[in-house]
């Protein structure tokens, strides 16, 4: 029996272990979808409602298991439409395979209906694409791509199989699969040490330290550091501040942890205590002007080391940093090996400042946030509380979109193990990530529940993929946080262009009804005790649900933004990102 390219590739992604795929179809991949419709592999396909929300899936899919997310689209309309889903992945070092399908290839240079020059077009957001013209080379195409993804700092790659490829016969009992049954899927690919003088010279600075820091990045969650971050925190004594993406690298009631650091949901006490650091040690971090609040928190002036698994970054934001290229769990336990241990008066000493630290923030949330609320809102922070806690005991997933839901969710969810559980797209932050992305998640982490903070942007955005969570009846809670604007935005233009608004104010969407009509739960909680009432629903039956909270907008409550602050207190300067 002759079978085909298009049942090789779904075979070979199966020996791999890709068997999970979101996708949406297009007439050049007809063939890929019969495959997959008879496949015995192992091989789901989810069905998206949009390409990019594909991509967004994959991503979160990815992020929420350490494995390889697929995304698979076609030709033309698809292709370009993946490329805004793959910036985030690219940007954030999220391993993921895109599936392309292309034309004919007799029909390339004919101006063929959805002919654009896919390599270039892919150039920019992926690490790797390989266009095959054979059908027996898709095996060690999957192969080779798979363990490009998770190599060194992982990222997206492409592969490009065209329609009449897809069709070509093989001889599927006699394919060599063993290359994709062999290749690595997970992250990290590799334990990379880094070179022991460099351990050598960056523990000694760590040990004679007197205000040492530990600035902790989302390479921490792709190595699966955890366990070795904490073990050099308690050995050396040193706090650990995050970025958003390091959220999760430890518990919340980790003595050692101080909280998030930068210019977006970056805690005053966080970065003063960064300020005054004499010594700091970047772990998995782009540490970009948004996260070190333009490189003064910490200063650039004094010493430091950096844990990073791409050698070309180690030095970029640091310049006179001790590099130490690896990967990120090895390397911390490296530095726990030869770090000389902190004694007993320093450790409590350090202690002390970090519990400070960390009870400093409530005190100062509660300033940000003076006088009442009209009747019908509910602060963001407390939206994110009240859900927290009618689900607690639950190990929930909570994903972000960016804008007005990030600081909330990044400050106020609670983390009560150390993992990725908050998912918060910072590479690029694009709108309209945070409803697929819960698809994705859901279909990581199967029978968790999974909490979408979105805004009434981003529902706009990404609305379609509610009838997705519907149709696979995914345990899924949406809570928007609705300030009629496209929030952020709008807070710029307040403080830094005179209150000049333009281009920020679209009409309202009703968002529960929205939901009502994809066939979910869907309702409007204008107190806490609504809200309450609502997620509580969702715990008892994990049906999707659709929650709607107006809150106020930034003008009226500040979030934890420091430059948004110092611009209110008179510093018109807005920051370089």
């Amino acid at each position: 029996m002759s079978e085909t390219g298009a049942e090789l590739l779904v075979a070979s992604l199966g020996a791999a272990g890709l068997t999970t795929i979101f996708g949406v179809p297009g007439d050049t991949g007809v063939a890929f979808y019969d495959a997959l419709e008879s496949n015995t592999a192992g091989v789901r396909h989810v069905l998206a409602r949009d390409e990019r929300h594909a991509a967004f899936m994959a991503d979160a899919f990815a992020r929420a298991t350490g494995r390889i997310g697929v995304v698979e689209v076609s030709s033309g309309g698809g292709a370009t439409f993946a490329v805004g889903g793959l910036g985030e992945a690219r940007a954030s070092g999220i391993p993921v395979l895109v599936l392309t399908s292309d034309i004919h290839r007799a029909s390339r240079g004919t101006g063929a209906l959805t002919e654009i020059h896919q390599p270039d077009l892919f150039k920019a957001v992926s690490k790797r694409v390989i266009s095959v013209d054979a059908a027996a080379d898709i095996p060690a195409a999957v192969a080779e791509l798979a363990a490009v993804a998770v190599a060194g700092r992982p990222g997206p790659v492409v592969l490009i199989v065209p329609e009449d490829v897809y069709e070509q016969p093989v001889d599927l009992a006699a394919a060599d699969l063993a290359a994709p049954a062999a290749a690595a899927r997970t992250t990290p690919a590799e334990r990379t040490p880094a070179p022991q003088d460099a351990v050598e010279r960056a523990a000694a600075a760590l040990a004679a330290a007197q205000r040492p820091v530990i600035f902790a990045g989302s390479g921490v969650h792709a190595s699966g550091g955890w366990e070795a971050l904490a073990d050099l925190a308690e050995r050396a004594a040193a706090p650990v501040a995050t970025t958003i993406h390091g959220v999760g690298v430890l518990p919340d009631a980790h003595p050692w942890l101080l909280g998030t650091c930068g210019n977006n949901s970056g805690l005053s006490a966080v970065n003063a205590h960064l300020a005054d650091a004499d010594f700091a040690l970047f772990v998995g971090t782009r540490a970009n002007a948004t996260d070190t609040n333009g490189w003064t928190t910490p200063p650039r002036a004094i010493p430091t080391a950096t844990i990073e698994i791409e050698d070309a970054r180690v030095d970029r934001n640091y310049p006179d940093t001790i590099g130490l290229p690896g990967d990120a769990a090895t390397v911390l336990a490296q530095l726990a090996a030869a770090v000389a241990e902190a004694a007993p008066d320093v450790r409590a000493a350090r202690a002390r400042a970090a519990a400070q630290v960390r009870d400093a923030w409530r005190h100062e949330d509660s300033g940000t946030r003076p006088g009442s609320l009209p009747a019908g809102m509910i602060d963001a922070p407390d939206v994110v509380t009240a859900v927290a806690e009618a689900l607690v005991g639950t190990p929930a997933v909570a994903v972000a979109d960016p804008g007005t839901p990030t600081p909330a969710v990044t400050i106020y969810w609670p983390n009560e193990r150390a993992g990725r559980d908050v998912l918060i797209p910072r590479g690029h932050g694009p709108m309209g990530y945070a409803i697929p992305a819960a698809v994705g998640a859901s279909f990581a982490r199967p029978g968790d529940p999974i909490v979408a903070f979105t805004a009434d942007g981003s529902l706009a955005m990404a609305c379609g993929e509610l009838e997705t969570a519907v149709r696979y009846a995914l345990p899924i809670l949406f809570v928007e946080l609705d300030n009629r604007s496209l929030g952020w935005i709008k807070m710029l233009q307040h403080l830094y262009e005179g209150e000049r608004y333009f281009g920020v104010d679209p009409g309202p969407i009703d968002g529960p009804a929205l939901a009502r009509a994809c066939g979910m739960r869907g309702v409007h909680a204008a107190t806490v005790e609504d809200l309450r009432a609502a997620v509580e629903a969702f715990a008892a039956d994990r049906l999707p649900t659709y929650i709607a909270v107006r809150v106020p907008h930034m003008i009226d409550r500040v979030p934890q933004v420091p430059a948004w602050h110092a611009a209110l207190a008179g510093d018109s300067e807005r920051p370089v990102y």
